[in-house]
């Protein structure tokens, strides 16, 4: 679905049937992430980014709001269930599934 900044994210989720106005985004798992979120934080989310560069079976992503003194941010995490470690760099990926 697409955010309401333009860009596809498969987790973002909005309803708008009949004059609802639900958005949420299914990244965020835990109950306070999920109340710190609004659909502006979308706008800098490196989510959509990672999903049309890296199409990588084995990458589990997991997104956390952070909050800063003036601001609020998406925080993506990237985990390789084929090395089982982090994946420093979303975009690229591990490389360590794909090197043959």
């Amino acid at each position: 679905m697409q955010t309401p900044f333009g860009q596809e994210c498969r987790y973002f989720y909005g309803d708008y049937y009949r004059g609802r106005e639900l958005e949420e985004c299914r990244a965020l798992t835990s109950p306070e992430d999920k109340a710190l979120w609004t659909s502006k934080l979308c706008k800098d989310c490196a989510m959509p980014v990672i999903l049309r560069n890296n199409a990588c079976q084995n990458m589990m992503l997991s997104a956390s709001v952070k909050q800063r003194l003036w601001a609020k941010k998406i925080q993506v995490e990237a985990w390789c269930s084929y090395t089982h470690q982090a994946v420093a760099d979303p975009i690229r990926g591990c490389g360590a599934c794909h090197n043959h």
